[in-house]
């Protein structure tokens, strides 16, 4: 049996940071991971550049039940904080979309400068390493069970994630942990996801599928303090089943099942009243006048899934008709029957409950010792390196305490 004082289960982002903040402070810590490949996430994330951070990273870029939570955390490691370590390991990176990070190489320049910190701290690895039970220890601590031998420590920190993107080896096990020592969990949901559609309903915007273009996307009420009203600008991408994109992605995490979501394909423009005082000057088609403003096939596939002509002359169209496309275009409203699941989502919304955990630690109130960080949180970031600058602010605060 092997003593340590920290076991910290899950070699992702959060956990490899908490891992080498908790090494470097002179604990001995093991870092556990059952897969045989190291952060598979990082890896994939960017495509392939892992977009490792945003500059804008703030509180009101994360949703939760306790939407202050997340404060003391961010705000002690900041986008900052993290690009200083990146500039140490000499990692080229670039700025490329509303404050989204980027490695100039590859995500593994992210992977080498954890390894790299781990080292300075004397991380202990244990990989790949099933853990089959984690149980209190008499005299306080814990016991830690894995595959590769019994493991007794002060602290176990879980950063085991969510349940996206099980392919790359995500499980539940964080929630079954923390439901074994009596935590309360928010319900956990599929987040930064496609949306889909009922197959009837999308038939006519399959022949769309490959089209891009940016919108305004909103669902929910933005009056008050709902948390799930919310509205984007970014792009918009149609596929077979449904929609995706940045924009869809984005409000996402927002929408709930039943709600519909309002896209406004031509925010910067008034349809109705354009068209209106375009009849009275041109002899075009609508097809054509609408070609102008939109990809051709996305204009002839719309006309044509709305019951409009898109061979009509658009000066013999009453205003009414105009109106009513106006309306379509600037304020189309349609009802999601679902989502492409955790398979596609690159978040899990929900998980361990924050009125369950100290703010400035991320330890469990009432189970001195034990630790949630990233994912397994009820934190969620939006798209575009908010949910990584989650994963390093929660594991250094961890990384701090244990």
């Amino acid at each position: 049996m092997k003593q340590f004082d920290v076991a910290v289960i899950g070699a992702g982002a959060a956990g490899m940071m908490c891992a080498a903040e908790a090494g470097k402070r002179g604990r001995k810590v093991v870092l556990i991971d059952h897969a045989d490949k190291l952060a598979e996430k990082i890896r994939i994330s960017g495509g392939g550049r892992c977009n490792f951070t945003n500059v804008n990273a703030g509180p009101a870029n994360f949703l939760s039940q306790n939407p202050h939570f997340c404060k003391s955390a961010l705000s002690r490691f900041t986008p900052q904080d993290f690009l200083a370590m990146v500039k140490k390991h000499r990692i080229a990176y670039h700025e490329k979309h509303k404050g989204q990070l980027f490695c100039d190489g590859s995500a593994e320049d992210i992977i080498g400068m954890l390894k790299a910190e781990c080292a300075v701290g004397n991380v202990h690895w244990r990989m790949p390493s099933k853990v089959d039970s984690i149980e209190p220890s008499e005299g306080g601590g814990f016991t830690v069970y894995t595959d590769t031998g019994v493991v007794n420590v002060q602290s176990v920190v879980i950063a085991t994630g969510g349940l996206s993107i099980p392919k790359i080896g995500a499980t539940d096990f964080g929630y079954r942990i923390a439901r074994q020592f009596g935590l309360k969990l928010v319900e956990t949901r599929p987040a930064l996801v496609p949306l889909t559609f009922d197959a009837n309903d999308w038939a006519p915007f399959v022949p769309l599928a490959g089209i891009s273009l940016e919108v305004d996307v909103e669902t929910g009420t933005l009056k008050g303090r709902n948390p799930d009203g919310a509205r984007f600008r970014e792009d918009l991408l149609f596929t077979h089943r449904g929609l995706s994109g940045p924009a869809i992605l984005q409000i996402s995490s927002f929408w709930q099942p039943g709600n519909p979501i309002t896209i406004n394909l031509l925010p910067e423009m008034d349809v109705a009243q354009e068209l209106i005082e375009a009849k009275h000057s041109t002899k075009k088609q609508l097809g054509n006048v609408l070609s102008q403003w939109l990809p051709a096939r996305l204009a002839d596939g719309l006309l044509l899934a709305h019951s409009f002509n898109s061979e009509a002359r658009l000066a013999d169209m009453p205003d009414a008709q105009l109106r009513k496309l106006g309306q379509l275009l600037n304020q189309w409203t349609i009802t999601p029957n679902g989502s492409e699941g955790y398979r596609k989502a690159e978040v899990t919304r929900g998980g361990v409950d924050t009125k369950e955990l100290s703010q400035q630690t991320m330890m469990a109130n009432k189970v001195p010792g034990l630790y949630f960080i990233g994912e397994t949180v009820d934190v969620t970031g939006w798209l575009g390196g908010y949910n990584f600058q989650w994963a390093w602010a929660s594991g250094v605060a961890a990384g701090q305490s244990v």
